[in-house]
């Protein structure tokens, strides 16, 4: 109850803005990982996961990606279980403006487990999704995903993402099995799947499941000006959405949750009249859009 309460409020502080929105998720990995899965004569007594770590960013900056040279940070994290220098190459791409969250989840300290990281905050700027883990121990082995997308194809944020994880080789070490000693590859590999290479079978390594949990809308600049009036507001069935001075070009209502619902557009008319009777009660946003692309929001209580 205390969530929901914050999630209006949140959102209700937001209706004089708007522009990109914040989505806030949460992030499940689920091993899959054992001596049963995967079956080994040297499966490790002490097999472990590192710290879940990775980014929100953008598509200026690629932190892992199948088929590419794993960098120095990614290296770390795959050999040593070390993220000093992969924390340093996110924070560079902060500071350029490639990234805008760095990720420092837990890590599991047995092969069979969850690894939950709440609050993932991000926006429609920054919306891809990196993530890495080590293998432990191995020679430089790691389950990861690279610039996942949080957005669809319509640009709205995904209500959940489910996949299926395989391990990958960072192509760094030469080692075949989890406790080989140190042999560098030179040259470098690129970085590859290991998905039915000893000592993995072709089953999966685990799960990945990212929930969003709230949207909250974010500032605009570029607003129509305060003459706009809705009524009966709060309603039952219609409303009336009323302008003096600009056209209304489109409607876009919005739930608590930042999903669109409903679009209009118009003719460019100074009236518009909508049925809301199909939506369930609550609160709901409407942007209104003129001619020239401007908008503004309003808060309609439907009963």
């Amino acid at each position: 109850m205390i969530q929901k309460l914050s999630l209006i409020f949140l959102f209700i502080f937001s209706l004089t803005m708007f522009a990109q929105s914040e989505a806030t998720y949460t992030v499940t990995f689920t091993s899959n990982w054992s001596n049963g899965t995967h079956p080994s004569n040297n499966f490790p007594a002490n097999a472990h996961w590192s710290k879940l770590v990775g980014a929100t960013h953008n598509n200026e900056v690629v932190f892992l990606k199948m088929g590419e040279l794993a960098s120095p940070g990614i290296e770390d994290v795959s050999e040593l279980g070390s993220n000093t220098l992969f924390f340093s190459e996110i924070n560079t791409a902060i500071n350029n403006g490639y990234s805008n969250l760095l990720i420092d989840g837990d890590d599991l300290p047995t092969p069979l487990g969850d690894i939950i990281i709440n609050n993932v905050i991000t926006t429609e700027e920054f919306p891809l999704l990196t993530l890495i883990t080590m293998i432990a121990p191995s020679p430089d082995w790691i389950m990861g995903v690279g610039s996942l997308s949080l957005l669809d194809e319509d640009g709205e944020w995904i209500d959940e993402i489910t996949m299926d994880l395989y391990p990958y080789d960072a192509g760094t070490d030469d080692g075949t099995d989890y406790n080989s000693s140190n042999q560098n590859t030179n040259p470098q590999e690129v970085i590859s799947s290991l998905q039915g290479v000893a000592p993995f079978s072709s089953e999966i390594i685990g799960t990945l499941t990212i929930t969003l949990e709230n949207v909250v809308l974010g500032n605009n600049n570029n607003q129509l000006t305060e003459n706009i009036t809705i009524y009966p507001n709060p309603t039952s069935n219609f409303i009336t959405i009323s302008t003096k001075e600009n056209t209304i070009s489109a409607i876009e209502i919005y739930n608590v949750l930042g999903k669109e619902i409903l679009k209009v557009n118009t003719t460019n008319s100074n009236q518009l009249k909508i049925d809301l009777s199909d939506l369930s009660s609550g609160i709901y946003l409407i942007k209104i859009i003129d001619s020239s692309g401007k908008s503004t929001l309003k808060k309609v209580v439907k009963r």
